[in-house]
């Protein structure tokens, strides 16, 4: 029984993941499309459930007049049959409506609701532009995603669950009330009147307290994350204090709405003790005054006086259900502002994968710019260039700090769309292709290769998941990884390939990180490899072993390298020198020496292998 209701909600749909609606309740529509038929079952039970139970106080109040007038000999006899339907509807009934109800809202809604929204936001995420993850803190796109699941599931549920009850009780309680004596009803209006009026005041500022306090946590959450994950700096630096400074910031922040939302809920609380106080003495008095009039019977006294009790206990938990309701939609809003953003870089609605081919690789006029402005014009960071790369060459890019040199590359693999121009592979335009297919036909390592907090076998077969252990040790012998990697061990036992490398790949040295990246990128085989300071940040020993790894993976492969230590591709089949976008030099080594231009100039200014201060002038 549980497992059925279980697999009523799939938490984790197939289909692909368009981009939310910006406004609240479509956003809220959006992601609740698979559970929809099961909320409004939820909604069905919630408001049968009232009803009975507000037809349980008529026929109490009703039991009341007829035990006065029916004589207890003949009581049994008269009364059977009725008290027999209320007994069924007690005994059986309720508790039956109550599993169903249950069922759905504990087996089919709680953990696949939830989950159902993480798995489709995290798929859309998961295809958001680079610039997307470096305007954010990872931390705090990752909490927003969290709370937003729960959010949207408490919303949903609230309103149909919880809404739906008390429409009908609040409804059913004032007709059961005037069904008595029109009178009567009259404390019940001018309660929900009252009632209606504090929830319209408080809880929408509720609400938006709950926003700039989403808002604020995730902030703090994200500082939190970026300490932590900063954590050698912060010790290198002798920074713990600023840290706890910086910190202090962002609690504080948090705090303050915290003090804000304390403020209304006490607001809130006298107010609705007043309007309770008010119900209960109202009705009672009423009630007894229209009894010795001889207004009403008995039985419509004992009808409203508990009527009014029990509204009386419901109205702090129906307040500060609607408080966690705007709450939660403060909370949704907040995450509508992170997950419900366009993707900068899209697919073509006719892209199809990259074909195989030897590696021409072709930049053609192309013109580029991030959006900064100088003056009245766009800052041009690759101006006009061209570029061609024949199978099999490799070439060196050499220019100055902003020349555009890993802009070209993150064109290549189509982090960002061009302004004008042509990319294309093989004659292939990739913003005609898919992205998934263009960045498996290229291998890239980097000089800060991090690795996935994952086991070593984890991240190199992230290269080719599908990989035998016979290709991943010879990966791991072409990088000369297999002397240091048995050795290997994390703190919970796991040992050589096992052995998880931590956060980034912490637990590494900077050369054993190379390694691996390597390792990766030679199971990977892509056709195209692009090396973007691969070697700048290793010491000269390392630098040297590595390097012959390189030398390596690059046999066979159309190579774009980028470094400013000019040694390291001085051997490439051409060098091309960029200078403010533009490419100023191209030619081999000693041609560019002979030519003594920009490149001649650079080489003469190194000391050790990197450009000089002047040089970067």
């Amino acid at each position: 029984m549980f497992a059925w209701f279980e697999r009523r909600i799939d938490p984790y749909p197939g289909e692909v993941p368009a981009m939310p609606p910006r406004s609240l309740w479509r956003f809220m529509l959006h992601y609740s499309r698979g559970a929809l038929p099961w909320l409004v079952l939820l909604a069905m039970g919630s408001a049968a459930f009232a009803m009975i139970e507000v037809m349980l106080f008529g026929w109490l109040g009703d039991l009341v007049n007829r035990l006065a007038d029916t004589p207890r000999d003949r009581f049994w006899a008269q009364e059977g049959a009725r008290l027999t339907v209320m007994a069924v509807v007690l005994v059986i009934a309720l508790p039956l409506l109550d599993l169903v109800s249950s069922l759905i809202m504990h087996q089919s809604l709680m953990g696949n609701f939830p989950q159902r929204i993480r798995w489709q936001a995290h798929r859309y995420l998961l295809r958001q532009s680079i610039g997307y993850f470096q305007d954010e803190f990872a931390g705090r796109i990752a909490q927003r995603l969290m709370q937003t699941a729960l959010a949207v599931r408490e919303v949903a549920m609230k309103i149909m669950d919880v809404g739906s009850y008390v429409l009908i009780y609040f409804l059913g309680a004032l007709l059961l009330a005037a069904s008595q004596d029109w009178r009567l009803a009259l404390p019940f209006l001018m309660w929900i009147i009252g009632y209606g009026l504090l929830l319209w005041q408080i809880v929408p500022r509720l609400g938006h307290v709950a926003q700039a306090q989403a808002d604020a946590r995730s902030a703090m959450t994200g500082r939190v994350v970026d300490s932590y994950t900063n954590i050698a700096t912060v010790k290198l630096f002798s920074h713990s204090v600023r840290e706890e400074n910086w910190m202090r910031e962002g609690m504080d922040a948090f705090l303050q709405t915290v003090h804000r939302q304390m403020r209304l809920s006490t607001i809130q609380e006298v107010s609705l003790i007043t309007l309770n106080v008010a119900l209960v003495f109202s009705v009672t008095g009423l009630g007894l005054w229209l009894w010795t009039k001889g207004a009403v019977e008995v039985g419509a006294v004992a009808t409203a006086v508990p009527l009014a009790l029990r509204l009386n206990n419901m109205a702090h938990w129906i307040t500060w259900e609607f408080a966690s309701l705007f709450e939660n939609i403060g909370t949704v809003r907040d995450g509508v502002s992170s997950l419900a953003l366009p993707r900068a870089v899209v697919d073509a609605p006719d892209a199809q994968p990259l074909r195989p081919g030897p590696g021409v690789v072709r930049f053609d006029q192309v013109t580029f710019h991030y959006g900064g402005v100088e003056g009245a014009r766009p800052l041009a960071v690759l101006d006009d260039l061209s570029l061609h790369v024949a199978p099999g060459e490799r070439v060196g890019l050499v220019g100055r700090s902003g020349a555009g040199k890993s802009t070209l590359v993150n064109l290549l693999l189509r982090f960002h769309d061009i302004d004008s121009g042509r990319i294309a592979i093989d004659g292939q335009d990739v913003s005609r292709v898919t992205q998934d297919s263009l960045r498996a036909a290229i291998g890239v390592v980097t000089q800060d290769s991090s690795l996935l907090h994952r086991s070593v076998r984890d991240n190199i077969a992230y290269g080719r998941p599908e990989a035998s252990e016979a290709q991943i040790a010879a990966a791991l012998r072409m990088a000369e990884a297999h002397h240091f990697v048995p050795d290997l061990a994390d703190g919970h036992g796991r040992q050589g390939l096992e052995a998880h490398v931590g956060e980034r790949g912490v637990k590494l040295s900077g050369g054993q990180r190379q390694r691996i990246a390597i390792a990766r990128v030679a199971l990977k085989d892509a056709p195209i490899l692009i090396l973007d300071e691969a070697t700048s940040a290793l010491d000269s020993e390392a630098e040297a072993a590595i390097q012959s790894r390189l030398d390596v993976l690059m046999e066979g492969k159309t190579v774009i390298a980028i470094a400013h230590r000019l040694s390291t591709i001085a051997a490439m089949d051409r060098l091309v020198v960029m200078d403010r976008g533009r490419i100023v030099e191209q030619g081999s080594h000693a041609e560019l020496l002979a030519r003594g231009g920009l490149y001649a100039r650079l080489w003469a200014r190194q000391s050790g292998g990197f450009l000089s201060a002047d040089a970067a002038e």
